[in-house]
């Protein structure tokens, strides 16, 4: 695989270039205040803007914010985005209240030598993520126009065969951007010869989500740790009651056989923390995994397990950890996820962490970033990445 990178375009020269930036600053909001409550996308991105803009290019990023319809809807607007961005580069961000109108031109048409512009949120617009190749490659028209040159600086949507994703770059000379350099690097590394023993740790809600990646790794994987919700099918699998868990009755059978196959590499929770109800205050204690009561759901892996996954984890040499182990948002089921990232952190192995939750619990704990060796900014991008799919804004860089 061959990606020009963003020092290949700096050695050519930006200064008083337009550089149309693709970056993935879909952060989230408080629903009532409508503040960040996680900057981490925005700070990722920063040493691809930080050395643009520092070299004399007028800088045009764009990015989405969550899922609006296809038409302007101001709880999505990147405004505020565009006001942390300003913070964190120490420097003035102009705003575009549309994405490729009239506010967007002249926007852009003002731009001098080292300053840069934020465009609107890209799904107000229905070409962004069209399914028809004309539509979206319309709109990748109006988007490209406002550059010279295109850096893909969005890891988290490189798995989308959207417009400004898939279809500006052959529209564009375009780059990977270091954020997205890294990713592929990083994850090279867990696709080709990982040092062993390799450690793979799974949570989150659904087994169905995680299927294709626990196919792609267990011929390849020395240990399968697997907790959060997802583990509630596979003990439904061992004939174990749940109760009121999350349960995917569909995948009882795929799980079954998945840990008849696993040949004894899957393990699973011994004791988990069992609630009364899905909420903050709810009457909870810690169970055996194989003796839930029939009213209660878990949330939680329990201490047993927490300690049981420390010793699978403690000789790693390579770990990729992707979902939480329970609800960690409630501080009452937060102690499974805390204590297995800890875990983690005290490896001598290699350690990435795959993005979506499992970064939003990095920070939500306070764990210290810097003592992972790569924390993702694509939960779902990389997950494809390592199934060995082809990811669209990927193969769109290659040369």
């Amino acid at each position: 695989m061959s990606i020009r990178n963003l020092d290949d375009l700096l050695a050519e020269g930006v200064s008083g270039r337009r550089v149309l930036v693709r970056a993935d600053l879909n952060v989230p909001l408080d629903k009532q205040t409508g503040d960040i409550t996680d900057d981490g996308r925005i700070r990722a991105v920063l040493p691809t803007l930080g050395a643009l803009v520092q070299a004399g290019a007028k800088v045009v990023v764009c990015s989405h914010l969550g899922r609006p319809k296809g038409a302007p809807d101001p709880q999505y607007s990147l405004r505020p985005v565009a006001g942390r961005l300003g913070e964190l580069l120490d420097a003035r961000v102009h705003f575009a209240t549309d994405t490729v109108g009239e506010s967007a031109r002249t926007t852009v048409d003002a731009l001098a030598d080292g300053q840069l512009a934020l465009l609107e949120n890209l799904r107000f617009n229905k070409g962004e993520t069209s399914k028809d190749d004309a539509e979206r490659g319309a709109f990748a028209d109006q988007l490209a126009a406002f550059g010279e040159a295109y850096v893909d600086d969005a890891f988290g949507a490189v798995h989308r065969k959207h417009a400004s994703v898939h279809d500006v770059p052959a529209r564009l000379p375009h780059v990977a951007g270091r954020l997205v350099l890294r990713e592929v690097e990083v994850l090279g590394r867990l696709t080709g010869e990982p040092e062993r023993p390799y450690v793979v740790v799974l949570g989150g809600s659904k087994v169905s989500d995680k299927l294709a990646v626990i196919e792609a790794l267990l011929p390849k994987v020395d240990r399968l740790l697997i907790g959060g919700g997802m583990c509630f099918t596979f003990l439904k699998a061992q004939g174990h009651e749940v109760g009121t868990s999350l349960l995917e009755e569909e995948m009882v059978e795929t799980c079954g056989n998945l840990l008849a196959r696993a040949d004894g590499k899957i393990l699973l929770p011994v004791d988990v923390v069992a609630a009364d109800a899905f909420a903050p205050d709810a009457a909870h204690d810690t169970v055996p995994a194989d003796g839930i009561p029939s009213h209660r759901l878990g949330l939680d892996i329990g201490p047993e397990t927490v300690a049981g996954f420390t010793a699978a984890l403690a000789g790693a040499k390579t770990v990729f950890w992707n979902g939480p182990m329970g609800v960690f948002e409630m501080p009452a089921f937060a102690n499974g996820t805390r204590g297995v990232a800890e875990a983690i952190t005290k490896t001598d192995a290699f350690t990435v962490v795959g993005g979506g939750d499992s970064a939003a619990a990095v920070r939500a704990l306070g764990l210290d970033e810097s003592s992972f060796g790569h924390i993702s900014t694509g939960g779902g991008a990389s997950l494809e990445y390592l199934e060995g799919k082809t990811l669209p804004g990927i193969a769109a860089l290659e040369n």
